[in-house]
């Protein structure tokens, strides 16, 4: 970490030693997991103050810590992992620890800003919305402080300012990683040198200025306060509570807990808060692609494939994961998993190999896991496809074959993955050689023994063994919809 190690950072990523008894509720070793894990991150051995004297867990168990938890969020305290506890868990939140005994809380020592000007820069910004909504959400956000203390904020667009923003998703540069869409969604560094104040967001959520999506003044404003010295609260209608809640933003002002926690630091503003900002406009048009709805009538894959024991569902830069044993359907960007890969035309999974294969226009990739492996992307003709062929439509393994179908127009190739080579006689015909799908597919995927295949929004359940139509099927019947 950059300079002195008073800036703490608003995410500490310590283990606890869990122990004690099982919990008598009846929970998944999954969900044991996470539940640990999320004790571990948000719970951990860390001081926070009042002012006058610090506090720490020193808890070892599971329970104690569960307990802990539960207090803190206003549920009942069992001690074990209930229907109530699993779902504060699951809400979107802050990456900052909870462990503060008191209405606000300030972190140990109490570190705050030497200084009435402080400067921030935004160096990295989220596609998600104009960068001229974004500065003047950012703006908004440090007023709501500089109308309560005599703090003013400078923004700054060269060099090295106090507060270093930016929005960035996974590892990106401060040991504190992200996690993908959804659970933490920004965090921050308390006031300090070198890193001292930076604030990051986590770019794979879907920044807003609206009750849709992730609103990113109420979620910067929150950073803001860590930025300038504020714990977490354990009043639920303060800014500083650490989930996520979305509240009116018109006109909003510092709720009472958090103006009397950042005064007790900074002291209180006696003169006007000079320049005030503009606000941004309420309901702002995201100038990025919008969010593909999976559950149209309408939904067209671009591709689809089994990973492991998932299914994924490809669509525009983004991609829905859903078990195939059925237990909900996430959506990412696709370049969260697999940087430099930003859309998907065709997938398929190798298992023989460990190994899945991703196309987009004229080149192909091979992934295992989240690592994109070494030499590609390679161009399609080394696949032996021709040069006439510049993308492929859809791409389906069949297991006890050995064989990879790919699709391209209304023709599709058959490919040997033990030789490494097409099979004779290519392309055919699909309409003659797999009657019952019809002339084009999109997307093509295994499961359970059928082949999938899509074509606009419906799909076909497919017998190749028998190579005969089972029954026709929606795309959006495996998105969890009404």
């Amino acid at each position: 970490m950059e300079g002195p190690l008073t800036a703490t950072v608003a995410i500490l990523m310590v283990t606890i030693a869990f122990g004690g008894a099982v919990p008598a509720v009846l929970n998944s070793q999954e969900e044991l997991s996470k539940a640990q894990d999320y004790l571990s991150q948000f719970f951990s051995e860390v001081g926070v103050t009042d002012g006058t004297e610090t506090y720490r867990s020193g808890l070892d168990s599971f329970d104690d810590t569960l307990r802990l938890m539960q207090e803190f969020f206003g549920l009942e305290v069992t001690g074990e992992l209930d229907s109530n506890t699993k779902e504060v868990m699951s809400r979107p939140r802050c990456g900052f620890t909870d462990l503060d005994k008191y209405k606000y809380g300030h972190f140990d020592g109490q570190p705050k800003w030497d200084k009435n000007v402080i400067t921030y820069r935004i160096t990295e910004y989220t596609p998600d919305l104009s960068q001229s909504y974004v500065d003047a959400a950012i703006g908004k956000a440090l007023d709501v402080y500089s109308a309560v203390i005599p703090l003013d904020f400078k923004k700054i667009d060269s060099g090295t300012a106090d507060i270093m923003i930016k929005f960035k998703g996974h590892n990106h540069g401060d040991f504190a990683p992200f996690d993908g869409e959804g659970g933490v969604l920004a965090h921050a560094f308390s006031p300090g040198e070198g890193r001292g104040g930076d604030t990051h967001f986590d770019d794979d959520e879907r920044w807003t200025l609206t009750s849709s999506g992730v609103n990113l003044f109420l979620v910067a404003a929150h950073e803001f306060g860590h930025a300038l010295g504020l714990s977490h609260s354990k009043v639920k209608t303060a800014l500083m509570y650490p989930t996520y809640q979305y509240t009116d933003t018109e006109g909003y002002v510092l709720p009472d807990d958090d103006k009397q926690g950042v005064q007790a630091l900074y002291g209180v503003r006696s003169s006007p808060q000079p320049n005030p900002k503009p606000e941004p406009e309420p309901e702002p048009e995201p100038t990025s692609k919008p969010v593909p709805d999976r559950c149209s009538s309408n939904l067209v894959f671009d591709a689809a494939t089994s990973i492991n024991s998932y299914l994924y569902f490809f669509k525009d830069n983004y991609l829905w994961k859903r078990s195939s044993n059925w237990d909900g359907v996430t959506r990412r960007k696709i370049n969260s998993i697999w940087p430099g890969i930003n859309k998907v035309d065709a997938a398929y999974e190798y298992k023989r190999g460990n190994v899945v294969v991703l196309f987009e226009g004229n080149r192909y990739w091979k992934v295992r896991r989240n690592t994109v492996l070494p030499g590609f992307p390679k161009p399609l003709t080394d696949l032996g496809l021709t040069a006439d062929v510049t993308k492929v439509d859809a791409a389906v393994h069949v297991t006890f074959l050995g064989r990879t179908l790919l699709f391209v127009n209304n023709k599709y190739w058959s490919y040997s993955e033990r030789r490494r080579r097409m099979d004779r006689r290519n392309p055919k015909l699909i309409r003659t050689e797999l009657p019952g799908i019809g002339y084009r597919v999109d997307a093509a995927f295994e499961n359970r023994g059928y082949l999938y295949f899509s074509y606009g929004p419906r799909q076909t359940q497919y017998d190749y063994v028998r190579r005969r139509a089972i029954r026709t099927l929606k795309n959006n019947d495996w998105m969890d919809c009404d």
